[in-house]
């Protein structure tokens, strides 16, 4: 499990989902009584075991959000006050950067916005915008060079050659 502050906050319990599913060869996520009883045996707390999995279940549900495709390439997002408290500005910055690289789509970094403020953590940094950022690429489909990308980030690798 990756190295944490604040065990049993909401993004270890994220983090400890991702770690143990998602990076599977072949992940086999369980049904939410089943993986809130894994969490549970794992030493989470019950209270953030289901906002993490209210969580998820938000995420899930944001492969219906309608297209931002329509606001242009041109668009400049500009960031609410309450956005802005609970963002950090080096956090702006990364998402931004990664909108620019290509890596974000406008739509999914409105999602990542969306699912960083919904952690309700008043002390975010760029190592956790990576990890959500992650786990929204990983939500979509089609999105896998962008999740390989983003992985790289996380884990400090250089980005692959083709060859």
């Amino acid at each position: 499990m990756t190295e944490t502050t604040d065990n049993g906050s909401v993004l270890d319990i994220l983090i400890y989902v991702f770690d143990r599913y998602m990076f599977a060869d072949t992940p086999d996520v369980p049904e939410r009584d089943a993986l809130a009883e894994d969490l549970a045996e794992a030493g989470f707390p019950d209270a953030s075991v289901e906002r993490a999995l209210d969580w998820l279940a938000d995420l899930a549900g944001e492969r219906d959000r309608p297209s931002l495709a329509a606001s242009g390439a041109r668009a400049m997002r500009v960031f609410t006050g309450s956005e802005s408290s609970h963002l950090p500005v080096d956090c702006r910055g990364y998402l931004l950067e990664l909108e620019r690289s290509g890596i974000l789509s406008a739509q999914q970094r409105e999602i990542v916005i969306e699912r960083l403020l919904a952690l309700d953590s008043h002390e975010l940094d760029v190592e956790q915008l990576k990890w959500v950022c992650l786990m929204v690429l990983s939500s979509q489909p089609g999105e896998e060079l962008a999740c390989s990308r983003m992985e790289d980030l996380l884990f400090d690798l250089p980005p692959e050659r083709p060859h």
